[in-house]
């Protein structure tokens, strides 16, 4: 792991911010900002300043960012804009392969959840089922906007972190 960070410390903004821009959906700002918190001693470190930036970005960018997550179940293999990323967590939830019933019911609980609070409802499906999100967002919906701007923002992070595992893992692969 040694010689993974040595090499991301090494890395210009750009590269740095093409091999992580894809952590936060469409929302590559979150990389360049946190290229300038280097050197990253360990994973910890480097997940901290992706944080950092979302934490400390201003409530506009903020909802910005929330608002670049797709709506769950409603678009996958219609919306072109679903990052790959995106995609494939939503088929790990089985997401992709909805009844109808489940369908008509992922409608109604994304309809009434962006109706409340004009965002996107927002989980870490790589750590969930169909099931469990489904009843999450029909809680959630009880939240206040506050805190469910807040919930997503933790979720967000926690999509991130696996996101970014995922390409620490692929670069000890090449190292």
């Amino acid at each position: 792991m040694k010689t993974v960070f040595s090499h991301l410390n090494a890395l210009d903004q750009a590269g740095f911010t093409a091999l992580f821009g894809t952590l936060y959906e469409h929302s590559p700002w979150i990389a360049e900002a946190a290229w300038l918190s280097r050197p990253f001693q360990d994973n910890e470190a480097l997940l901290a300043a992706f944080r950092a930036v979302v934490a400390n970005a201003s409530s506009d960018a903020q909802m910005r960012l929330i608002r670049e997550h797709p709506e769950l179940a409603r678009r996958v293999g219609i919306d072109e804009t679903l990052t790959n990323a995106s995609r494939n967590e939503q088929a790990s939830a089985g997401l992709d392969r909805l009844t109808q019933a489940e369908h008509a019911r992922f409608t109604a609980s994304n309809d009434a959840y962006r109706t409340k609070f004009a965002m996107p409802f927002i989980i870490c499906v790589r750590l969930s089922e169909k099931d469990r999100i489904l009843s999450e967002m029909e809680r959630r919906t009880r939240n206040t906007p506050d805190e469910e701007r807040q919930t997503a923002l933790v979720e967000i992070d926690k999509i991130a972190a696996i996101r970014c595992h995922d390409i620490l893992k692929g670069l000890e692969t090449e190292a």
